[in-house]
């Protein structure tokens, strides 16, 4: 039996997940869950990077306590969100939120400087306002005097590493978002000794790209080197064994945006398949050898984010859970208390079809009062707004599965593939009647599970490092064996088709298939 530790940071909550391999099933265990809030300050959003250190070392306390012995562990985060080091590595404030209002109309001023299609052309990553390259520049003009002082970037999972390590390295998966990364020209990768079949040197080629990191107000020496998933990249530091009392753990880089570990953890028996990462944001998309950027893929807004092994996610991001969930923030300050087992059900009662969201609209980015949003959507596009909890919930899920198939249907184009059925993962499948009804949007059977991961695929790129697995392909299999998947058949399919072609009309979606 081998144990390991994977730290799993989303937007709201973080887990510590013991992983333990026996007899070629894996198993986990929860060791440490905590909430990740951001914190408002002097107008700003930010994440309270110190509360998540102390936090990951609740979690080796634990372990310790348990008399665990760690093989090794690993970090994975949500994506495009830093921090700077100073001169002696001091921490130079806090990371700022995506969800920040610093990059609210910024997109525009630098594509006045930079064409849009360069940018997309030299990134191959998709356009949101919270991207790293917007934050950077837009902390470039307001002349933000962090930059004075700057001489490391590194990204969530990259600080934390240092904090445990001392060691400054930037991961692929994670660097590949910050649309600052070139894939294609931007200077070949060196082997940092990753294992599980990775064509050394060759799938992924690419580097920062130092002339659009200068153009935008940045310095190219603030990147640094990037390790692959499975490179060892540091030990706990001297430091942190005596705080904690525990021994030399060696750390590893996986693939730490954490859809790319969820996509890692993909349990498909088919080496061409689509997936759906759905919690918070819904990533939905295929795995690829190499980007796929042109006009297309500039057109309608597709990503090639870096993923395990030298292979890229072409993928659409979807704003998902985050309406619900802000809704029912919303109702609670209302003093209307409901579970969202409750809110489901709810849902599944009201009248079906009966207005339509773009989930994607610019209205739904920023926390706040999202029923009044969806009620402003539908006024704005001439349909009548829903009323009451159960109706607004109904319109979320059912149009976040509309948009679902969407997606689905341009990642088919996109790629060149053609997909059997969609593999849910990740906090989302819990809602069953989202995957229900995303089997029914799509026609096509829907196989959820498993539900941790992000964690999993951390798990098990930790292990592939170690020689446990020989590939992902034996890892998948493995984790196909060891979970639970549910398959969803697709019902009421002339229904759900006359209800796509009304939320494309209301949405203003272009249809391009």
């Amino acid at each position: 039996m081998t144990t390991i530790l994977a730290y799993d940071l989303g937007a709201s909550s973080g887990r510590a997940m013991l992983g333990r391999l026996t007899d070629n099933r894996i198993a986990t265990e929860e060791l440490h869950r905590f909430s990740n809030d951001p914190v408002r300050a002097a107008g700003r959003l930010h994440w309270d990077i110190l509360r998540l250190l102390h936090e990951l070392k609740q979690g080796l306390l634990k372990a310790k306590h348990k008399g665990e012995k760690l093989r090794s562990l690993a970090i994975d985060s949500w994506a495009v969100d830093f921090g700077f080091l100073g001169r002696g590595g001091e921490l130079l404030g806090n990371p700022y939120h995506y969800r920040d209002a610093h990059t609210d109309g910024v997109m525009n001023k630098l594509f006045a400087e930079i064409p849009a299609s360069e940018v997309f052309g030299r990134t191959g990553i998709q356009f949101l306002q919270f991207n790293s390259i917007f934050q950077l520049y837009a902390m470039a003009k307001a002349g933000n005097p962090i930059l004075e002082q700057a001489e490391h970037f590194l990204m969530i999972p990259d600080l934390l590493r240092y904090f445990l390590t001392g060691e400054k390295h930037n991961e692929f998966t994670n660097a590949t978002t910050t649309q600052l990364y070139n894939p294609i020209s931007g200077g070949r990768h060196k082997d940092n000794g990753a294992a599980g079949g990775w064509d050394k040197g060759n799938r992924a080629a690419g580097g920062w790209d130092a002339e659009l990191i200068r153009r935008i107000g940045a310095k190219p020496s603030w990147f640094g080197h990037v390790a692959q998933p499975g490179s060892v990249v540091g030990t706990l530091s001297a430091s942190v064994m005596e705080e904690l009392g525990v021994d030399a753990i060696p750390v590893l880089a996986v693939a730490e945006h954490d859809t790319g570990s969820a996509v890692a953890a993909v349990p498909a028996l088919n080496r061409s398949f689509a997936y759906l990462s759905c919690g918070t944001w819904s990533l939905i998309g295929t795995e690829v050898d190499s980007p796929v950027i042109d006009e297309r893929t500039q057109r309608f807004n597709f990503t090639n984010e870096g993923g395990a092994y030298g292979t890229y996610r072409l993928l659409k991001n979807i704003m998902g859970l985050w309406i619900l969930n802000e809704c029912r923030r919303e109702w609670e300050r209302a003093g209307l208390l409901y579970s969202f087992p409750e809110l489901v059900k709810m849902a599944g009662e009201a009248a079906p079809f009966a207005a339509f969201i773009d989930p994607d609209d610019d209205l739904f980015l920023p926390p706040g009062d999202m029923p009044s949003r969806i009620r402003q959507y539908c006024d704005r596009t001439g349909q009548r707004a829903p009323d009451g909890p159960g109706a607004i919930v109904r319109c979320i899920l059912e149009s976040l599965a509309l948009k679902y198939r969407y997606a689905l249907g341009l990642t088919e184009t996109l790629s060149g593939q053609r997909f059997d059925g969609l593999h849910m993962v990740g906090g989302g499948i819990h809602n069953t009647l989202l995957c229900r009804w995303t089997a029914n949007a799509i026609g096509k059977p829907v196989w959820a599970g498993p539900d941790e991961g992000s964690a999993i695929g951390n798990l098990i790129v930790q292990w592939i490092a170690q020689g446990e697995f020989s590939d992902i392909w034996e890892a998948r299999r493995t984790i196909r064996d060891s979970f639970p998947v549910t398959v969803y058949e697709p019902e009421a399919s002339e229904m759900w088709e006359d209800a796509y072609g009304r939320f494309l009309r209301a949405t203003r979606l272009e249809a391009a298939f």
